[in-house]
């Protein structure tokens, strides 16, 4: 369960940028848009994404990481 006021400050639903390309075996990093300023998060994704990538994180998995997904999805 999540502690109050996490759901305003979480990144699920963002849309970011990968700084660090995304392989298809281990995590990347991108950068999002979180409590009014930008933060690096570890993601992951199903497929490899290049570096400067839009994305859109779909979930966190610890308060440091996230799954991403293309954004636009194609």
């Amino acid at each position: 369960m999540e502690a109050a006021g996490d759901a305003e400050q979480s990144p699920v639903g963002a849309v970011g940028r990968v700084t660090v390309s995304i392989p298809s075996d281990g995590p990347g990093e991108v950068l999002v848009p979180v409590r009014g300023g930008t933060e690096a998060f570890a993601a992951w994704a199903d497929q490899p994404i290049a570096r400067h990538a839009q994305v859109m994180v779909v979930e966190r998995t610890s308060a440091r990481s996230v799954i991403v997904v293309p954004f636009p999805s194609t």
